[in-house]
């Protein structure tokens, strides 16, 4: 119970990545960008075909993040420029990406033009690398006679991989509340509540929605390479219901912590994207459930959480008009 609890937590530090980008999208601009499914693969693909190659990982990620930055671009180009509906232009990238992920991917084979999958069982990661950093300061041991203590008998293999995650995540966290402040971050969140008015200010919408979505997918595709490098491959068929797993962090994170302040939502989002993990995980350990309804259990999660904050507003609604009622009697 433990194991599954602790890889649920290490999975949702990592989703959250996307959900934040997901966050910028759907919440700072309005845009419904679909194009999430396949940015999270081409992070994967990107840093996966990259590391075959013999690049370092760190190297490789970051050509992911770049990756995922222009695909965000070109759906931003798409709606602004193409004068396509942002739900379209998303769709449409989304199965552009499809074809140019197993291209990606066909890089890591001499025989192949194209790939649906490439392992990395083998080869060095993030993950990997760190490591081998701290294994020797010892600490491990240390670790597990803490755990041991509090009944826990063994420490798992990749605590070092949780470690970097909250580092990692915590950073990003934090830049994404910085940016959101700047004078272009204001303008962002300025245009996805009333374009009008922030065009009224001279101000050119159509750059700002563009480098709101290509930042958005940048974080998607950095989620998608930790992902890939996590889960040690890469495969074409990874990011199907990504936008659905973001949309339901999103969801639930501000359900339960509101969004009173951006630094307050993105903290939401964060432990959101936690919660939905721990969420999904226990419900897969009923008997009458395997992985195959993941997506199934995704689903009604999101549907749980769009209903019951709303079901419990109007019972607060009802209270109020119950107390004014009594008040003028």
């Amino acid at each position: 119970m433990f194991a599954a609890m602790f890889g649920s937590v290490e999975q949702g530090i990592i989703y959250a990545i996307m959900a934040l980008g997901v966050y910028l999208t759907f919440r700072v601009l309005d845009f419904p960008d679909l194009t999430v499914d396949g940015s999270f693969v081409t992070g994967a693909a990107t840093v996966a075909t990259m590391i075959v190659l013999g690049y370092h990982p760190i190297l490789a990620t970051l050509a992911a993040i770049v990756a995922g930055f222009i695909a965000g671009c070109i759906t931003g180009l798409l709606h602004t420029k193409g004068n396509i509906n942002p739900l379209l232009a998303g769709i449409i990238m989304m199965i552009g990406l499809y074809s140019i992920n197993l291209r990606i991917m066909g890089f890591s084979s001499e025989n192949a033009t194209s790939l649906p999958n490439v392992p990395l069982l083998n080869s060095e990661t993030i993950f990997t690398q760190f490591s081998k950093i701290w294994e020797p300061l010892g600490i491990d041991s240390a670790l597990n006679n803490i755990l041991s203590s509090l009944g826990v008998k063994h420490l798992p293999q990749t605590w070092g991989t949780l470690f970097i995650m909250i580092i990692l995540t915590a950073i990003l966290k934090l830049v994404v509340d910085w940016f959101l402040k700047t004078e272009i971050g204001l303008a962002i969140r300025a245009t996805g509540d009333n374009k009008r008015m922030i065009r009224s200010f001279s101000a050119n919408t159509d750059h700002l929605i563009i480098l709101g979505v290509g930042i958005s997918n940048a974080l998607v595709a950095l989620a998608g390479a930790l992902i890939a490098q996590y889960s040690k491959y890469s495969d074409a068929t990874m990011g199907i219901g990504m936008i659905t797993v973001g949309l339901a962090s999103v969801i639930i994170g501000e359900a339960i912590f509101g969004t009173k302040s951006i630094m307050r939502t993105t903290f939401a989002v964060v432990i959101g994207a936690i919660l939905y993990r721990i969420v999904l995980a226990l419900a897969l350990r009923m008997q009458f459930l395997d992985a195959s309804d993941m997506k199934l259990i995704t689903a009604i999660i999101v549907i749980l959480a769009l209903i019951i904050p709303q079901m419990i507003e109007k019972q607060k609604n009802k209270k109020r008009k119950a107390k004014r009622l009594q008040a003028k009697i």
